[in-house]
């Protein structure tokens, strides 16, 4: 008792340290100060509302009517879905991904349609693509602004001619396309990357040793596993996320010691596990597909009008090879990309120019990075802050405002989101599983997110051997020709069991076949065959 008393400044401290951690406790329940949110957290929040409310403001238009589709056949036979778009078996089809299944199974179990599960979707692709971004830049710099640059970056600077393809993360693309698995999978690839950088960096170090003298590698294999769905989910992605693989691990990885092999090992054996384990289709066998080819031969020929502007970024990127020996991995990263989209066009493999919205991250996100520096900055840096300024303005006027900014409000005229008719109207008169035989641009990629079949599948897809869709689009032409005879369209009708017509303003109207309703939005006639 005498030592306890001998210091009695000693107390105090300790009964002064006590009531602070009191009051920073109690700060949480009585309106104290706590943790302030980073700039992203804010501004990736208002982003989240911002384009949540534009996306939500645009019709369903494009490639959505195939993936509601795919949910609308898993809903009626989860086990042996018949194809996307047509009476035919879909064994094979690489759009039922393990994420399509998984909304399958949400359709069922809630008795929503294609479209209810399809459209909402978007909010979740947006969560994961935002979190994603942020923890990716946070692997690559601790500046807190840079992912908030990163995000404006990414969105904004493409170029001054649209490019509308899935799975680009521009502001006008993903009016539209927020609610494709290649959205979710581009959200995904971020992740997949933060992590990746993150290990091979030695932030994520696995401190486990097994009892065989190996570290333990559970981490490593779910990130392989991570992968692995990736793939399953959109091949075409998981073609850029696994070059960002390599290149994260190439460019950051220290020591390729016996351990090292081991690890990333696991992670390249999950993945490739994962998608060799999947039931419904064999995705290896997609790498020699060139159904989709002819379909993106034309991504090739606008390829300076709607990246240019990315190339500001290309600065950035030469500055980070100056500084690290020439191993970042944002600078391998571009590398292998051009060199990928280089090989889909010299060798007319061009689905892999799909790849360029992923392949823009790399001069996007160093530009972000570099800018994001603090201040006084040189004379180098401000030119550079102010290029990017002035190309993201560029990207905003030209392409990507109207995504954002609706017309009422838009006072120079902006380009505003495709806005696609719906086709409602017809589903109420048709019943699902039923083949329609139709001619416009619209209706033949938004029926089947109904429940309704096709004649002629619009897209290609390797459950049906292209020939054989070649052959079917080839007879829907010659019934709707105006010199087909009644006999010739009656031996189409019955030999793909087509039992309704849909037709533009346009086209005649058959005489073996009986009007049942129109549409004043865009004049289409709806018919049943005799």
């Amino acid at each position: 008792m005498p030592q306890a008393n001998a210091n009695p400044s000693a107390r105090a401290a300790v009964a002064g340290t006590v009531a602070r951690r009191d009051v920073r406790g109690a700060s949480a329940l009585h309106g104290g100060r706590g943790p302030r949110p980073t700039p992203y957290m804010v501004f990736g929040f208002l982003f989240f509302l911002v384009m949540l409310l534009a996306y939500w403001a645009v019709p369903p238009c494009c490639d959505a009517g195939q993936h509601a589709a795919v949910v609308e056949r898993l809903k009626a036979d989860l086990l042996h879905p018949g194809h996307p778009t047509a009476d035919l078996p879909g064994a094979g089809s690489p759009y039922y991904s393990p994420y399509a299944v998984a909304q399958g199974v949400f359709a069922r179990l809630t008795g929503l349609g294609g479209w209810e599960v399809v459209r909402p979707a978007g909010a979740l692709h947006l969560l994961v693509l935002l979190t994603g971004v942020g923890r990716f830049v946070r692997v690559l710099t601790p500046r807190p602004w840079a992912p908030v640059l990163a995000l404006g970056a990414m969105t904004l600077l493409w170029g001054t001619e649209r490019a509308g393809w899935s799975g680009y993360p521009s502001l006008m693309s993903m009016t539209g396309n927020l609610g494709y698995p290649s959205a979710f999978a581009v959200g995904l690839t971020f992740w997949a990357w933060a992590w990746t950088g993150a290990r091979a960096r030695g932030q994520g170090q696995v401190r486990y040793v097994g009892p065989s003298g190996l570290p333990g590698c559970a981490g490593y294999a779910g990130l392989g596993a991570l992968y692995g769905l990736i793939l399953l989910i959109h091949p075409i992605t998981a073609a850029a996320a696994a070059l960002g693989a390599v290149a994260f691990i190439a460019g950051w990885q220290r020591g390729w010691g016996a351990a090292v092999v081991v690890r990333w090992g696991v992670t390249a054996g999950a993945a490739v596990l994962v998608a060799w384990a999947w039931p419904y289709f064999d995705v290896f066998t997609l790498a020699g597909d060139r159904g989709a080819d002819r379909l993106h031969q034309r991504l090739y020929e606008g390829l300076p009008g709607q990246f240019w502007l990315a190339l500001l970024g290309l600065p950035a990127l030469w500055l980070r090879w100056r500084r690290d020996s020439r191993r970042d991995p944002l600078v391998l990263l571009f590398t292998l990309d051009c060199l990928l989209v280089a090989y889909g066009w010299v060798s007319g493999h061009y689905t892999y120019g799909r790849i360029l919205g992923l392949t823009l991250v790399a001069p996007q996100f160093a530009l972000a990075v570099e800018l994001a520096a603090p201040r006084p900055w040189g004379r180098a840096r401000r030119a550079l802050g102010g290029a990017a300024a002035a190309g993201a303005c560029v990207g905003f006027l030209t392409v990507q405002g109207g995504a954002v900014l609706p017309r009422a409000l838009d006072p120079v005229g902006l380009q505003q989101p495709s806005r696609w008719p719906s086709y409602a109207w017809v589903a109420r008169q048709v019943g699902k599983g039923e083949v329609v035989i139709s001619d416009g641009h619209h209706g033949p990629r938004s029926l089947p997110g109904y429940g309704l079949n096709l004649a002629a599948p619009v897209w290609p897809d390797p459950a049906l051997e292209e020939r054989e869709r070649e052959r079917r689009l080839a007879a829907v032409r010659a019934y709707l020709a105006p010199s087909s005879t009644r006999a010739e369209r009656t031996a189409v009708a019955r030999r793909y069991h087509a039992r309704w017509l849909l037709l533009t303003r346009w086209k005649r109207v058959p005489e073996e076949a009986v009007v049942v309703a129109w549409s004043r939005e865009t004049g289409e006639v709806l018919a049943r065959i005799g």
